[in-house]
């Protein structure tokens, strides 16, 4: 008899991802988000593969530690496939999440938050925004 490994639940993946995401924007490693839940940084990474599924008490406490609401977990989580007529959204979300994915999205977003100045805030939009501009116009000539 051949032993099936299963591939984790999209859902329990998305979740993961979300755990991990909300960790690493509050600069927290597994191990200490372990100690604050009680369990092992093993558990943790785990939690954020989507190997293991997360219990509804285990997720409202990771949300009181990560200090997010449990529905931020399932924000643009994939469906089932069936949209509901009506209730469809399309998911251009997923941006986001790949922008704080990276290294370099992690970096901006953290010193942008430490930016209490709403004027300099608006400043390095603007900045960022006529780069894009900028780069976007080298592309095209």
């Amino acid at each position: 008899m051949q032993v099936n490994k299963k591939k984790p639940n999209p859902i329990d993946t998305h979740v993961g991802s979300r755990v991990r995401l909300r960790r690493t924007m509050l600069g927290l490693s597994q191990e200490k988000l372990g100690e604050a839940l009680g369990i092992t940084f093993q558990q943790v990474q785990k939690y954020e593969k989507g190997s293991n599924r997360i219990g509804a008490s285990r997720l409202q406490r990771i949300s009181e530690v990560l200090n997010v609401p449990v529905s931020f977990f399932f924000e643009d989580a994939p469906s089932s496939g069936q949209p509901t007529p009506g209730f469809a959204e399309s998911s251009g979300g997923d941006y986001v999440v790949d922008f704080l994915s990276s290294s370099e999205g992690l970096q901006l977003n953290r010193a942008f938050v430490k930016i209490s100045d709403p004027k300099v805030r608006r400043r390095v939009v603007e900045l960022v925004r006529s780069l894009a501009e900028e780069e976007e116009a080298g592309d095209e000539g």
